[in-house]
């Protein structure tokens, strides 16, 4: 059998004329046998090493997939201007886009006929509504913003809805303009800013009896939570607690139970909890406030009914958010970038393993993706951000109304409350 070239069997022993054996006496000829083994096993040595690979190289070659994927979504990223909430303006443009024809008077009444949100209406400056709001504190949330900004704001009439679903499904025929908080891509909904950058936010007991509280005093408790936490501290662990509002949170508490170094996740109780079978089999984890998140360095986001609250807080601890499926929205969700300021996470979790492992062995990436999705956050979502969006949004849509609004006689003015400065 011919031997094969030292290049491809870099990892064989060295030629027999390199290997020791047994000492002779040499004269002229086998002094220069030696001298030309010698020079083979360096030979050999060299190719050897440079044939094995650096371990730093191995794990650049394991990873080149995700690093890749990162690099190209940082290059393609362009930062928003933070100048009067420009950076959300596609969102508003695109979800007011399908009503340029214009909404006429009879459109409306069919909507308020519907009932598929509250009515208001704003006249001369003032703000209006129908009796009935299914729910008075998110009720209170919207009306917060709007009347931050009703003296500037023409007239007009518009359908808020206040429940977790968006109402506008894309089959729908004729469109009709509903705001909601949250949609995916399968509907027509105008989405608003959610009541729960005020108040009205689910409660959490014992930790948020009343919701999650104002957006603007939990954006400082958060910052002091991050400094108190910064990188170097944070335990390198994913970290998840939330109720089981849909099994597609189930693995994540299920890759816990079987590797609690890697996660910790567990399901907390909320209003549906009936028996230990809600929280998969074992009983009800503790809750725990936003600011002790902080503490870990991976976090995770799932959708509930609809898009979740908490995606905003999570970006405020400097932590890396790993954010589990893309098809519900907020508002601000469009200009956050998968890589660029978040970890993007199938929603069958599929990938989970490889995308913490992935972390946890680069964490330098990890950090500067962290820093990304918290930079964001801390410029383009304050709160004056939120009344701007309200203003460009209500001032848009008015243009799209065809005719004079008209005050219904039976609806009560909304008086301006005094700021709450408690949470």
């Amino acid at each position: 059998m011919s031997a094969r070239p030292l290049s491809a069997r870099a990892g064989t022993a060295p030629p027999a004329a390199a290997r020791g054996g047994r000492r002779r006496h040499l004269g002229p000829g086998g002094r220069a046998a030696m001298a030309a083994g010698r020079a083979a096993l360096a030979l050999w040595a060299v190719a050897a090493a440079l044939c094995r690979p650096e371990p730093a190289l191995a794990a650049d070659a394991k990873w080149k997939a995700i690093t890749g994927q990162i690099k190209k979504a940082v290059e393609a990223y362009e930062p928003c201007v933070k100048e009067n909430c420009s950076c959300h303006q596609s969102v508003w443009k695109q979800d007011l886009a399908p009503f340029r024809g214009g909404i006429s008077k009879e459109t409306m009444s069919d909507v308020v006929s519907q009932k598929l949100g509250t009515h208001y209406q704003i006249i001369k400056n003032k703000l209006y509504r129908e009796q009935d709001c299914m729910f008075p504190a998110r009720c209170s949330g919207v009306e917060h913003f709007i009347l931050g900004i009703i003296h500037r704001l023409p007239d007009m009439e518009m359908v808020i809805n206040v429940r977790d679903y968006p109402q506008v499904p894309k089959w729908m025929k004729p469109i009709i303009p509903v705001f909601s908080f949250s949609k995916t891509s399968e509907y027509n909904d105008i989405m608003y800013p959610a009541w729960t950058f005020w108040e009205g936010g689910p409660a959490v007991w014992p930790i948020y009896p009343t919701g999650l509280g104002r957006w603007d005093l939990m954006r400082e408790d958060l910052r002091r939570s991050a400094e108190k936490w910064p990188w170097k501290k944070k335990i390198s662990k994913g970290y998840f607690r939330g109720s089981r509002t849909s099994p597609e949170r189930d693995p994540l508490i299920l890759l816990s139970r079987e590797n609690p170094e890697l996660v910790d996740a567990e399901y907390t109780k909320n209003q549906a909890w009936k028996s230990e079978k809600d929280t998969l089999g074992k009983p009800p984890a503790k809750e725990i406030p936003l600011v002790d998140h902080c503490k870990y360095k991976y976090l995770f986001n799932f959708r509930g009914v609809a898009a979740s609250f908490r995606l905003k807080h999570l970006f405020l601890c400097g932590s890396l958010v790993f954010h589990v499926g893309e098809e519900w929205l907020e508002f601000f969700y469009p200009q956050l970038k998968p890589w660029v300021h978040y970890i993007p996470v199938r929603s069958d979790l599929s990938d989970v393993r490889e995308l913490l492992q992935f972390v946890k062995e680069n964490d330098a990436i990890a950090q500067e993706i962290a820093k990304r999705g918290r930079q964001f956050i801390t410029e383009h979502l304050e709160m004056e951000d939120v009344f701007c969006y309200w203003e460009h949004l209500l001032s848009e849509y008015s243009q799209t109304l065809t005719y004079k609004v008209k005050r219904r006689k039976s609806y009560s003015e909304i008086a301006s409350e005094r700021l709450k400065t408690e949470l």
